[in-house]
């Protein structure tokens, strides 16, 4: 693990496993030490940028830390393909090295296979599951499909959000991009929470086209312990556009549990 990179808030952390290099933008405080922690976890194509003010909201009360995963974010290419178990499996050993246990996992889009996922390998990792517009929807299991609804979502989100979404794309390219989308289209994320050992929160914007209300219910009723929210009036990337409300139903979650 390398130093903290100067003159960033907050302040980011490079972490290499094996061939792999994530990236750990880490907020933490030593009144936050009996806090449980957040781990962020982003989508598809994208970075931590896009959940920059859920972070920065939930780093008022505990220890966050916002993770890049290995191609995304200006990260280098993995040389080999990684399938959702390998990059939860390797995501596992990242939190190891920076000391994160016990963690609440949230991850939005694909980001909701990898915490997911990684709560399934690693249930030292994880004190529950927060996943924010889930996937994949079984209206949208095609790349058609899943193209029509991000285009439909994009016009209903605020042209920073789309800015730092599309610039996150060109980062990510569309090699590595197109790769992961086969893994996160074939990934059947309801089958996969029943087998959850702790309470999993899903939420959703009330206009997100991409994770539609009814597979929403679905994925909370097929987990042991599930509950559904959802925020009005805010699409796909609801933990940027309203982020208090987010916050709120996370630590809601936490103090409930």
């Amino acid at each position: 693990m390398s130093g903290v990179r100067k003159g960033l808030s907050p302040p980011s952390l490079e972490v290499p496993i094996r061939d792999l290099l994530f990236r750990v933008f880490a907020s933490t405080r030593p009144e936050n030490a009996s806090a449980v922690p957040y781990v962020i976890v982003h989508g598809i194509g994208v970075s931590h940028r896009y959940s920059s003010p859920l972070h920065d909201t939930l780093a008022a009360e505990a220890d966050v830390y916002s993770v890049d995963l290995p191609g995304f974010g200006g990260l280098p290419k993995p040389k080999r393909d990684l399938t959702i178990e390998e990059m939860a499996g390797a995501l596992g050993e990242a939190l190891d090295a920076i000391g994160v246990k016990d963690a609440v996992l949230i991850g939005h889009s694909m980001g909701t296979q990898w915490v997911v996922e990684l709560a399934l390998q690693r249930p030292d990792l994880a004190s529950s599951v927060v996943v924010i517009g889930p996937v994949t929807d079984d209206r949208h299991r095609s790349v058609l499909a899943q193209s029509a609804a991000l285009g439909i979502d994009t016009l209903g989100e605020p042209p920073i959000a789309n800015a730092i979404i599309f610039t996150d794309y060109l980062r990510s390219g569309p090699v590595w991009y197109s790769t992961q989308l086969r893994h996160m289209l074939a990934y059947r994320l309801e089958d996969k929470v029943g087998d959850l050992a702790v309470p999993l929160l899903v939420m959703r914007g009330g206009k997100d086209p991409i994770a539609g209300t009814e597979w929403c219910r679905r994925v909370r009723d097929s987990a042991p312990r599930g509950s559904l929210v959802l925020v009005p009036g805010h699409h796909h990337v609801v933990q940027y556009t309203a982020p208090r409300a987010v916050a709120s139903a996370i630590t809601s979650l936490v103090t409930t549990v």
